[in-house]
């Protein structure tokens, strides 16, 4: 995918005007390339950060602190050089355009960390941990991100395939000396180990839901009839004033869109147009929009207005979104009741009273988001599984184990040894693949291209 032998080079600092900004080098010229750049002839202490004047063409075009990380002891265990320079758009493009002219390539979207992995620095779960640490925008994600980059998933799945290897190999031992009559696993023991290495898979997919939602977020979408408060419940779960709310129905002609941060999950917040017959084409198109948006919906937050009588378009709602994942405000509950929402909406939950004027009820409102949702606490445990690639192998680990626990339990010890082993064999291989000792290189391309390039 990546040639892994030339020397890359690229900004590693986000594009703009900064204090600082840090252009990397890492392959077998990065050090050479590096004093050329500084004018230095003799060589770079390693671990050592050093200040040097860039020279770049005739003149000195900034001074700068050089930082060399000799291999193996590196993030891409090459050699690897660090410039830290003011972070001028124009002085970092010249150093990377300086940097090419000496022999170095402009490294692809994640080909720093790309090396890393090829070179076993890291496996390809904390590879992938790199990327969402990177993209976290809750502190949550951030810390499951990092936990997973120090190795938490990758140290269980080790374990995992550990103990498969074990029953692997006495598997074959068995299998190789049928003549012999000597048995190196117990049919006994056998299935308790099979069983007990099942659910050890279980357990790490236990929190793979929770995992999913705090790695990739959900979206949900505030729908209703016009005037039921939308806009107003929108901007003050925001906090902010993004929505326009007026007396008039109708003001909302498009979707307005705000994240926010429920337990550590991110939530994409959608405001829509009032679901109505619509009075005229700008109004259509709204109203077009909105329906769109409810069908991409992780949760709709339907809102009705309990200060009016219920309409059509609010029963039409009600009815087309109860197969759906949602939560009912029933809004303007500081005003006079026109109706009864226990008796429309029944005592069993998924609604919740509400005043988007004053705020009385939308912390209740919250909870029962995430309640819906599943979004435990911010304080639990973090999952170690998030990733949907980690979950769909780990799946398929589960049930190659759960065939081999059922042949085991159905014919004791008179399974196979052939079977069971290609059963293990399968879960082996789903292991290997979420770390990446068995992985196709679409795969890689697709994780690796998610990356920005410097990292």
């Amino acid at each position: 995918m990546f040639s892994t032998s030339d020397t890359i080079v690229a900004v590693a600092t986000p594009g703009g005007r900064a204090g600082l900004g840090i252009v990397r080098l890492s392959g077998p010229a990065a050090h050479r390339v590096a004093c050329a750049l500084i004018g230095r002839e003799e060589p770079l202490t390693a671990r050592h950060a050093t200040v040097a004047r860039l020279r770049l063409g005739d003149g000195v075009l900034d001074h700068v602190v050089v930082t060399y990380f000799a291999q193996p002891h590196s993030y891409t265990t090459e050699d690897l050089v660090e410039l830290s320079a003011h972070g001028s758009p124009i002085v970092l493009q010249h150093i990377v355009q300086s940097s090419i002219a000496l022999g170095a390539r402009l490294a692809r979207p994640g080909e720093f960390t790309f090396r890393a992995f090829v070179n076993g620095r890291i496996d390809l779960t904390q590879a992938e941990a790199v990327s969402d640490l990177i993209e976290a925008v809750t502190p949550r994600q951030a810390r499951a991100a990092s936990a997973q980059l120090d190795g938490n998933l990758a140290a269980g799945l080790r374990s995992l395939d550990t103990a498969l290897f074990d029953l692997v190999a006495r598997l074959e031992a068995s299998l190789d000396f049928p003549e012999e009559g000597y048995h190196f696993i117990e049919p006994g023991g056998l299935l308790s180990e099979l069983e007990r290495i099942r659910g050890d898979v279980d357990e790490l997919l236990a929190g793979a839901r929770q995992g999913q939602l705090v790695r990739d977020g959900v979206r949900v979408v505030i729908a209703g009839r016009p005037n039921v408060g939308k806009s107003s419940l929108f901007n003050y779960l925001t906090r902010s004033d993004r929505a326009i709310v007026t007396p008039h129905a109708g003001t909302t002609r498009d979707l307005i869109v705000e994240s926010i941060d429920l337990n550590g999950v991110p939530v994409t917040l959608v405001d829509t147009a009032g679901l109505r017959r619509a009075v005229d084409d700008l109004e259509h198109e709204g109203v077009r929009r909105a329906a769109d948006a409810v069908t991409t919906a992780d949760l709709l937050l339907v809102v009705l207005d309990v200060s009016t009588p219920l309409e059509a378009d609010d029963h039409d709602l009600l009815e087309k979104s109860g197969a759906r994942l949602r939560a009912i405000a029933v809004n303007k509950c500081d005003c006079a009741r026109a109706w009864e929402p226990s008796t429309i909406l029944g005592g069993a939950g998924g609604w919740c009273e509400i005043s988007s004027l004053t705020g009385e009820g939308c912390g209740r409102l919250l909870e029962l988001v995430a309640s819906t949702l599943g979004a435990s606490p911010d304080t639990a445990d973090l999952p170690r599984v998030s990733n949907e690639r980690h979950i769909a192998l780990l799946r398929r680990c589960a049930a190659a184990l759960g065939r081999a626990v059922e042949e085991s339990r159905r014919l004791g010890p008179h399974a196979p040894e052939e079977l069971l082993l290609f059963e293990l064999n399968d879960a082996r291989n789903a292991l290997e693949e979420i770390a990446g000792a068995r992985t196709t290189d679409d795969v890689l391309a697709r994780i690796f291209e998610r990356f920005c390039v410097g990292k």
